[in-house]
């Protein structure tokens, strides 16, 4: 295996935190098509660190990443082109760690802020303030009742089905959109279930 970036005259980087003098570097790299794939590597493996804490978080930056590869597999941009977009996401996935201090959430809360934000209307409804209210009590029950076999008993499943749905309606959360939130939420919780087992 080639280790790009020796290969590319390049130290290693801090992978968590794409800094602007690296993707500075990367950017003024003569070899463009390394540069490519030293940003899609760096990325994936971004995403892939990020699916373990941020399901929603990691599935929109994973098919932001894709489209870009693809329109450059096919010729619809220019390498320059893509190694800009593969940049700005890079500065995209920065900002958006930092965004649950922003939103006074920890990276767990915020988490569940993300599942809840996939709906449009529920953000309008509701606003920001009363998400965050949500996703910290998801966040705090969640942890409450999941235990190591929760996902496969399907008696707690349930049981935590019913408290999410709860949650939701208590702060008015748009009905139409709230199966399919408790299904996200349930999924962000398995994540971040297997990670609170671990640590």
């Amino acid at each position: 295996m080639v280790d790009i970036f020796a290969a590319a005259g390049l130290k290693k980087p801090d992978l968590s935190i794409l800094s602007d003098e690296f993707l500075a570097e990367v950017r003024g790299m003569p070899q463009r098509n390394l540069a490519v794939e030293l940003l899609r590597k760096l990325l994936a493996g971004e995403i892939k660190a990020r699916s373990k804490r941020n399901v929603v978080q990691a599935r929109s930056f994973a098919d932001l990443l894709e489209q870009a590869i693809k329109k450059y597999q096919n010729r619809a941009i220019e390498t320059a082109q893509v190694i800009e977009e593969l940049i700005g996401l890079a500065k995209d996935m920065r900002s958006a760690h930092t965004r649950g201090e922003t939103l006074g959430l920890t990276e767990d809360e915020l988490a569940f802020y993300d599942a809840l934000e996939t709906n449009d209307s529920a953000v309008k409804v509701l606003g920001e303030p009363t998400l965050t209210k949500i996703a910290r009590e998801l966040a705090e029950m969640v942890k409450k009742n999941v235990t190591i076999d929760w996902t496969v008993r399907e008696n707690v499943r349930a049981q935590l089905r019913v408290l999410v749905k709860r949650i939701l309606r208590k702060y008015g959360y748009p009905p139409d959109k709230q199966e399919q939130a408790t299904k996200i939420v349930l999924e962000q919780a398995e994540v971040l279930s297997e990670m609170w087992a671990v640590g």
